[in-house]
């Protein structure tokens, strides 16, 4: 099975992985089935769990292979990845202006972005989706950055980050169907929402993929975007709601559980 993944072309192994961290955003969406109530500290754990993944991903796995291979460019080092890192938390940051959304726990009267009439479901959903877009670009740079053959890059090493950023999407599957669940929206609907906030994963790690093969230079930009983008919504969004429920404790150790989960994963297997 390994090898077959392995004689695939790039975009094909980026689109697998995005599905394989899309179908984890699935998996939690589905314990909507077996439960009514969920544990509002676990939870809250849970997604300190996934910001703490997210961070050690944009360093570990983003932000130092992109100054390796920018010195190997022989480029100024910092310059292209501080100029990635800056584009992708101003585009997240104008995605969080523009795209009407809706913090999970939140009132629907403090609906960010935009202002709309669309549903409290479809807010929520916009919200997670809006944290996998970096997610999905950060799976395929990785993919794409091993088609070019760099040493910095390596199949074991994007593999460990689409299992990490896999791990995170379980919290965040849950923490769209349970709230919905609590509203009295029927299972099924719950699951669907759920799942659906990652459907932008497989999509974003094609262009990825494609971006850095086709313009190799750009990929110490690449990844710093991802790393950028990933770093805003850790801090704009999902530290705030694992916060907001008076868990700060719960949320906190899950973090830096979720930090050297990560870190293991990227130095063990990249």
């Amino acid at each position: 099975m390994i090898d077959l993944f392995l004689s695939l072309p790039p975009v094909v192994q980026a689109l697998l992985g995005g599905c394989f961290t899309w179908s984890f955003t699935a998996l939690g969406a589905a314990v909507v089935f077996m439960t009514r109530r969920f544990n509002q500290r676990l939870l809250d754990g849970m997604m300190g769990f996934a910001g703490g993944v997210m961070v050690a991903a944009s360093f570990w796995s983003l932000l130092i292979p992109a100054l390796d291979l920018a010195e190997e460019m022989e480029f100024i080092p910092w310059l292209p990845v501080a100029s990635g890192f800056a584009a992708g938390w101003i585009f997240l940051m104008l995605l969080d202006r523009i795209i009407p959304h809706l913090h999970i726990g939140f009132p629907v009267e403090e609906a960010e972005g935009m202002k709309s009439s669309l549903h409290h479901t479809t807010l929520l959903v916009l919200a997670i989706t809006m944290h996998n877009i970096p997610e999905g670009l950060a799976i395929g740079v990785a993919f794409g950055a091993v088609a070019l053959a760099i040493p910095q890059a390596t199949i074991a090493g994007a593999m460990a980050l689409t299992i990490g950023i896999a791990i995170q999407n379980f919290p965040e599957g849950l923490a769209v169907s349970m709230p919905l669940r609590r509203e009295g929206i029927s299972r099924l609907r719950c699951f669907w929402y759920g799942q659906l906030s990652a459907v932008v994963e497989p999509v974003m790690a094609v262009i990825g993929a494609a971006v850095v093969i086709l313009a190799r230079p750009a990929l110490p930009v690449a990844l710093a975007f991802a790393a950028g983008a990933m770093v805003f919504v850790v801090i704009e969004e999902v530290i705030p709601e694992s916060l907001k429920n008076g868990f700060e404790a719960t949320a906190t150790s899950g973090f830096l559980a979720g930090f050297l989960v990560m870190m293991i994963l990227d130095v063990g297997l990249g």
